[in-house]
């Protein structure tokens, strides 16, 4: 396909309507024993979050009736602030933290932005 010559028109690309806000739920199972090892990892992580730009919310904490499973619930302008935060630069902090979450599906949006929400095969 040839590029168009200058002054003509590009063809739009189409674009997934992404939400203009990020819910982003990820969860820890943490033995008793590990504790204060994961408390070490998550510390930096959950501070370098707080001063990722687009960051709207964030809740870090230990469930009420299990101590062994913790939540980190962050809400991001857009989905782009959300990759962002957890890009290049800050690999060697967030990384070791996020590599202990259990492994589930972490980003939620309201239900009637997302529409048919049909499961991906893995």
């Amino acid at each position: 396909m040839a590029r168009p010559s200058r002054g003509e028109p590009c063809r739009q690309v189409a674009r997934l309507p992404y939400p203009d806000r990020v819910l982003a739920v990820t969860r820890f199972r943490v033995a008793l024993g590990h504790r204060a090892e994961f408390e070490g990892y998550a510390g930096p992580a959950v501070e370098l979050f707080r001063t990722q730009p687009g960051l709207i919310d964030l809740h870090f904490g230990v469930n009420l009736d299990d101590p062994e499973l913790w939540v980190l619930v962050t809400t991001w302008r857009d989905v782009g602030s959300y990759r962002r935060a957890l890009g290049s630069a800050n690999r060697p902090v967030l990384w070791p933290f996020l590599a202990l979450a259990i492994d589930e599906p972490s980003a939620f949006d309201d239900p009637e932005v997302v529409g048919q929400n049909l499961p991906r095969s893995r």
